[in-house]
């Protein structure tokens, strides 16, 4: 199965909505109704530099990736931040995931991005083989509040 990777329209909302919810499944969380239509709303802003895409194969929508812009005081260029990126489980290992990130690395080549970056929790072992592949794993680690 090979996926062909398209930017997110006003019409793919349903199924956004449907791998948007499995992607938050997966890790073990639920955001509020006003989350997804916050987040759908600004997808959908063109004057917001928050971006979405959609991985399709066999004709259904497979995987999704979205990633926004932001300053930096390290670098002029903005950098892109891979925020969320989500493969149907029985599209993993087809290639749908590394078309989602080339597709994110070609925006932000296009954008003049000073780099893409991205987080993922240490035991997602599946996703690492893929990330090891197409990334390189930095040293820092991630704190929050």
């Amino acid at each position: 199965m090979s996926a062909a990777v398209r930017p997110l329209g006003p019409d793919d909302h349903a199924a956004w909505r449907g791998l948007f919810t499995d992607y938050l499944t997966f890790y073990r969380t639920t955001r509020p109704e006003e989350v997804y239509t916050t987040t759908w709303a600004r997808l959908m802003d063109p004057e917001v530099r928050m971006h979405g895409a959609l991985a399709v194969a066999g004709g259904r929508p497979v995987g999704l990736v979205q990633w926004l812009y932001h300053l930096s005081t390290w670098e002029v260029p903005a950098r892109a931040y891979l925020n969320d990126l989500y493969v149907s489980e029985a599209a993993r290992g087809t290639g749908a995931g590394r078309a989602l990130i080339e597709h994110v690395y070609a925006d932000a080549d296009a954008h003049g991005a000073a780099t893409v970056y991205w987080t993922t929790e240490e035991d997602n072992a599946t996703a690492r083989r893929l990330y090891d592949r197409i990334g390189t794993r930095t040293p820092f680690i991630k704190y929050g509040r």
